[in-house]
């Protein structure tokens, strides 16, 4: 208590009895794969796709990770973190060969030459070459004059000569001055003869080579599971508590490189299963093997992988999408795309609803189309189908956990709760310490119903009132003089969570209208 000594006005801050709950974020995913450059093991923030060109390069050869964050991004995630996994000293002996400095197009026939474009130049349009006299009336028989065209437009003029002993030859001073074109010999140069006056269009030179990321020869289980002392792979992730959901996508890749086997593939997702679980606050996105039939997902779901958890969620089949680093599509685990599309859903309706029947950003098509019939066997399993239907677009089909458990069937049900209980951990730590009477009990309550209750205004719970909705109970009953006695504060939190409309039957039947007719 304050003294009072003199006379005079005093002004003093007293703490409310009541301390709001916030809400904690719901979408924050982490990456594991192969990257081109980077830290290795370490957990890095990234907030946007300029800076993850930054610390770890744009799309490589050999690498979905990077197609995984950007496919995050796009679909709507914000942060995340990346572990870049892989030995930088130990490289996978490969048979590319390296990419050259300086690759020209095709050459195209020039007489007794021949010119091609070179590929600095090639990505500022189509280029053409024609053959011209020479001005001025006294030119010797052996000049001529080079126009260089790009997208139509003259950029390079050249009068020169054939005859190697001449200051102007042709090939000397195109490769001296010119930036668009190369030309050499095509004969012996004792036959080498003017050009006819002609105009050739020169083909595009071929891309070079994407970079390839730095692979081992082999890679060990225990790179993605990491160590939490050494803060590497998924232990590196147990001291992130704003992480909520886990993918590794380059899994996959690891495995049709024959980094790691089938069965260590499972080692792998059954170690981030078990982080997550772990953890309590963060699920698993789960790949199928590659190539795979629905009948094929459906017996290595069951038979060979047998996952049972509620902190998982496995997605078939893959997505094609565009591959910048060599202009074509190709195939990729959906699980980057998939952790976007549950930050999307979070962000427009809440974590509270399922994040199913929302389109998948930048998917071009997908590996295989499911059908009906494939879908009824694998959505009991819990593998949550990606289908294309006419009109809609590329859509998730499924919003199911791999639990066995009714009572954890879907995704939504297990992030809610995630989300719930997290927040109420952060909004309820100024408990510890306080004295521990009715008055704290009544405090407790007040906080936590307040909380439900928006939660509850906001679709998250199941009910037509509060009451129906959920219950708080911190009182005599929950907190007996021996559990005080051992410094327990107990509160009893009973939740009704909505749960997707998964099959809507509309009942429909026939019937005729029986008023009788009264005849005269």
């Amino acid at each position: 208590m304050p003294s009072y000594l003199s006379p005079g006005v005093y002004v003093e801050e007293v703490q409310s009895g009541s301390r709001p709950i916030e809400g904690v974020g719901t979408a924050v995913a982490a990456f594991l794969g192969f990257a081109e450059k980077g830290p290795f093991h370490t957990p890095t923030l990234v907030t946007n796709w300029s800076q993850y060109l930054q610390t770890y390069g744009g799309m490589v050869e050999g690498a979905y990770l990077p197609h995984a964050v950007y496919g995050y991004l796009a679909n709507g995630g914000g942060n995340c973190y990346v572990v870049r996994v892989g030995d930088p000293t130990s490289s996978r002996p490969t048979d590319r060969a390296e990419p050259k400095a300086e690759l020209a197009g095709a050459p195209a026939a020039l007489g007794t030459f021949k010119v091609a474009a070179l590929p600095a130049a090639a990505a500022a349009g189509e280029i053409s070459v024609e053959v011209a006299d020479p001005d001025g009336e006294a030119a010797g028989d052996d000049r001529f004059k080079l126009l260089v065209r790009q997208a139509g437009t003259v950029v390079e003029t050249f009068d020169v000569s054939f005859k190697k002993s001449a200051k102007n030859y042709v090939v000397s001073q195109v490769r001296e001055h010119s930036k668009v074109i190369t030309v050499e010999e095509a004969a012996p140069a004792n036959t080498l003869a003017r050009p006819a006056k002609q105009t050739v269009t020169l083909p595009a030179p071929p891309m070079p080579p994407a970079p390839a990321a730095a692979m081992p020869a082999r890679l060990s289980p225990n790179e993605y599971v990491g160590d939490a002392d050494a803060r590497t792979g998924f232990g590196g992730l147990e001291s992130i508590d704003d992480i909520t959901m886990v993918a590794v996508p380059d899994l996959m890749s690891a495995y049709q490189q024959r980094l790691i086997t089938a069965e260590e593939v499972k080692t792998v997702q059954l170690a981030v299963i078990a982080h997550c679980e772990q953890m309590g606050d963060r699920m698993a996105i789960l790949d199928p093997l590659p190539g795979m039939t629905a009948r094929q997902v459906y017996t290595w779901r069951r038979d060979t992988a047998g996952y049972d958890s509620k902190y998982a969620a496995l997605y078939y089949p893959w997505i094609k999408v565009f591959d910048p680093a060599s202009g074509q599509n190709r195939f990729m685990p959906p699980s980057g795309h998939i952790a976007g599309l549950w930050s999307r859903s979070d962000t427009e309706r809440g974590v509270h609803k399922a994040p199913a029947n929302e389109v998948v950003r930048g998917a071009v098509e997908l590996q295989n189309n499911v059908t009906k019939g494939e879908q009824d066997l694998l959505n009991p399993a819990g593998v949550n189908c990606l289908r294309t239907f006419p009109g809609r677009g590329l859509r998730v089909w499924g919003a199911r956990t791999l639990s066995s458990d009714p009572a954890w069937r879907y995704i939504n049900v297990r992030r809610l709760f995630n989300y719930l209980e997290e927040s109420i951990l952060l909004g309820t730590q100024w408990v510890v310490f306080e004295p521990n009477d009715e008055r704290l009990w009544g405090t407790i309550r007040r906080n936590i119903a307040a909380f439900l209750m928006e939660e509850w205004r906001h679709g998250a719970l199941f009910g037509s009132s509060p009451d129906e909705a959920f219950y708080v109970k911190c009182d005599r009953e929950t907190n007996p003089p021996e559990a005080v006695d051992r410094g327990q504060v107990v509160c009893e939190i009973g939740l009704c969570p909505v749960k997707p409309a998964e099959f809507v039957i509309f009942r429909l039947s026939q019937f005729s209208d029986s008023t009788s007719l009264v005849s005269e």
